[in-house]
């Protein structure tokens, strides 16, 4: 194993200083209704038992769908709308996300905080309903954006869905890679973390993206469909 040298030591000495800077440098940049709204969805989904994108991984789902200067984004797993607010920020002005949840009542927590941060009604499509028995229904090469963050378990079928929804150049994510440590621990782990590793050799092996896998929030896996 070779030495370190000085500005390498530095940066592994530090990383978890890194990681935490990264994860905060999102802070504050949006309107403060918007900010309010993501703490209301945040407490909303905390009292709910739920989870929700960091405001890292919140910082880069809005910068990618800027990137791609989405108008058309699917998300898979609406929660109370955390996601739901970057993604929007991110997208063009005439930009619609349709989003897919199968608890209705969550979707009415997202709708009251994308009105709360000032998106007009029409900018959200909300599609009650498991995403498989959905996703076939939405039209291919119609989004530049697929989010995923829903059942663990339907992971590669959810890439399967992407591809053919996506358009070219579109990018597919999916949040909770890192599923707290354990998709890169040695011991034995539960079947959804196993089709965690599934995913990961998929996408990267897949002749049709060009991936990355961003070290925010729980991991942040990202993919640009080829032309």
């Amino acid at each position: 194993m070779r030495q370190l040298r000085g500005q390498e030591r530095a940066i592994t000495g530090n990383r978890q200083t890194n990681l935490a800077f990264a994860e905060a440098y999102g802070a504050g940049t949006i309107d403060d209704s918007a900010e309010a709204a993501l703490r209301w969805a945040r407490d909303c989904a905390r009292e709910a038992g739920i989870r929700t994108v960091t405001t890292g991984t919140g910082a880069a789902l809005r910068l990618l769908a800027a990137t791609t200067d989405a108008k058309a984004i699917a998300e898979i797993g609406t929660g109370t709308g955390v996601s739901g607010i970057y993604l929007l920020h991110g997208m063009r002005p005439d930009g619609v996300l349709t989003t897919v949840d199968l608890e209705p009542e969550r979707q009415t927590f997202a709708k009251q905080a994308f009105r709360s941060a000032g998106f007009a009604g029409n900018r959200a499509r909300f599609i009650p309903g498991r995403a498989l028995d959905v996703l076939p229904r939405l039209a291919d090469g119609g989004y530049d954006l697929v989010f995923c963050d829903g059942d663990l378990m339907e992971c590669l079928e959810y890439l399967a869905e992407s591809l053919r929804l996506l358009r070219p150049g579109g990018l597919v994510c999916f949040e909770g890679v890192f599923a707290d440590g354990r998709t890169v621990d040695s011991a034995m782990q539960p079947a959804e973390v196993l089709r965690l590793r599934e995913l990961l050799r998929a996408v990267r092996e897949s002749t049709a993206l060009v991936p990355a896998l961003l070290p925010v929030g729980d991991g942040l896996l990202c993919a640009v469909k080829r032309g």
